[in-house]
């Protein structure tokens, strides 16, 4: 491991443009969920039920997470072969213009079916674009950072994206508060991806400001640690790797999208609050999980994987069914074990510590951007239609989901527990492979 210094200054700059750079492009890729009991019916045929226009709503939702590796695999590609710095700011840019483009979007009375045609490729622009910016920015910032320190730093940046989701369910919440429902459907529901696609702008300018990693730099000056086709190297030699990288991002897109970008429209359609209402629980649980996930990730640094993912499966399955087992008693009640989830769903924080050492540094962007995408592409872009599907079934589908992922957690920790040195190597110029 490299030398304990401290976090200088420096550091902290590329902590602090990154998370918020971060936070303004996942702004940008979940706004759309907020509002889909409000852009269903206004892109979909008026005739159709209200329960098929929601799982048709978070189908497109989830259309966004299927591109997702093609975007990200090719962006990873050229960000182990050409930088990490010009892949960060290029996710940056694709995200603002498709979000703009969804705030000019005419509506299935202006153009029938190629509303929501037009949708889905529009959402599948976002979702190429955020393929490359969650597995890129763990990539830049580990690299940047001492090595004692990088699941404190990846964890800080799990807080930037707590935060664009905070962000988007404030200003959802604010929407919902200051027009009527008429005028939301009418237009105001296009007032946040018109400040999406701003913010996204504010995003490419403030990341010119980065430097490229050391370590990518290192590998600049010896050819030797150029490899001319990572993903190759990745499949060959880092299956390893892959299979846990992927189980860790199940783990991780169940705490983000069933917990936060899910649970207002359930908290709407299950337990009958009103719009503001859920957002403004969303909010107030997602304010702890941007404060859980920076511990979690120091937590991590200090006492290991292992019993992370153990001791903190336990507190995510425990917190979460509780939330939907008891969030209709009563507002103050939701809000109270919302903030409670929001601490246990902090367990994501410490998440990419495991996989930023999963991969060697000549292929390490693509590695983890293949294992990241693809998981989220299956897994976290089935699971709203999974979910909102069993919900018909049975009310507390989210919690029971939820129980599972969180045995999930606490079997990930058992095995790291005992086979990490098989899966955490150095974050710097590592390039024996791990078999």
């Amino acid at each position: 491991m490299s030398g304990a210094r401290a976090l200088t200054r420096h550091d902290a700059k590329v902590l602090g443009l990154s998370a918020l750079g971060g936070a303004l492009e996942f702004y940008d890729f979940i706004i759309f969920v907020f509002f889909a009991s409000v852009i269903g019916p206004l892109f979909f045929p008026p005739d159709m039920p209200e329960w098929l226009v929601l799982i048709q709503t978070f189908g497109i939702f989830a259309a966004g997470y299927l591109v997702r590796p093609l975007g990200g695999i090719v962006m990873a590609h050229f960000g182990d072969r050409v930088g990490r710095k010009r892949m960060f700011a290029l996710s940056v840019f694709l995200m603002s213009v498709a979000t703009l483009g969804m705030a000019c979007l005419p509506t299935y009375d202006h153009i029938g079916l190629a509303a929501p045609v037009l949708l889905i490729l529009l959402r599948m622009l976002q979702g190429a674009a955020i393929g490359g910016e969650v597995p890129g920015a763990w990539t830049f910032v580990s690299e940047h950072v001492p090595a004692h320190r990088v699941g404190m730093a990846c964890g800080f940046l799990c807080s930037g994206l707590s935060l664009g989701i905070l962000l988007g369910s404030l200003i959802a919440a604010g929407i919902n508060w200051v027009f009527t429902e008429q005028q939301v459907s009418d237009y105001a529901w296009r007032i946040p991806f018109f400040l999406g696609g701003i913010f996204g702008l504010i995003s490419v300018y403030l990341r010119r400001f980065l430097s490229e990693t050391p370590v990518f730099t290192a590998m600049q000056q010896d050819p030797r640690l150029q490899d001319k086709l990572p993903l190759k190297t990745v499949l060959r030699d880092h299956r390893h790797g892959v299979v846990i990288s992927v189980l860790l991002t199940w783990v991780l897109s169940a705490g983000v999208v069933v917990t936060t970008l899910m649970t207002s429209t359930f908290l709407e359609k299950i337990y009958h609050y009103t719009a503001l209402q859920a957002l403004l629980g969303t909010s107030f649980g997602t304010l702890f999980m941007l404060v859980a996930t920076v511990i979690g990730g120091m937590l991590v640094d200090r006492v290991g994987s292992g019993r992370f993912f153990l001791v903190g499966g336990l507190v995510f399955a425990a917190t979460t069914f509780s939330f939907y087992s008891f969030a209709g008693v009563s507002l103050p009640v939701m809000f109270a074990l919302y903030a409670l989830m929001g601490l246990g769903v902090g367990l994501v924080g410490g998440v990419p510590y495991v996989m930023v050492r999963a991969f060697p540094a000549p292929v390490r962007f693509s590695g983890l951007s293949f294992s990241y995408n693809v998981a989220y592409a299956v897994l976290g872009g089935l699971t709203p239609v999974v979910v909102t599907t069993l919900v018909a079934v049975n009310p507390l589908a989210p919690g029971w989901y939820l129980l599972f992922i969180g045995a999930l957690s606490c079997g990930l920790g058992l095995y790291l527990m005992h086979h990490s040195e098989r899966v955490e190597g150095e974050i710097g110029l590592d390039t024996a492979p791990r078999r």
